[in-house]
């Protein structure tokens, strides 16, 4: 079923080989922390219960790639920074 969604819309699936986590370091080290710091810290009664959970996981951890703000602190941050025009 999924190879042939894949199919129709173009898209091409690259799988990283078993036992080499270097294939994709960047989902692999998010696939980590993620486990680690959430699905291993939760009980989920229900898809939609992981759902927000999750999200709110991914929204209230602080990040290195922002400054070490969580997403909503980067979000109001940069708020006013759309404002701005360059002089």
């Amino acid at each position: 079923m999924l190879d042939k969604w894949v199919y129709e819309r173009g898209i091409r699936i690259d799988f990283s080989q078993p036992g080499t986590p270097t294939d994709n370091a960047t989902i692999e080290s998010f696939n980590g922390r993620l486990r680690q710091e959430c699905l291993n810290e939760n009980w989920f009664m229900s898809v939609e219960d992981a759902r927000c959970k999750i999200e709110a996981w991914c929204i209230c951890r602080p990040h290195s790639a922002l400054g070490w703000m969580t997403p909503s602190e980067f979000a109001e941050k940069s708020a006013g920074w759309q404002n701005m025009q360059p002089t």
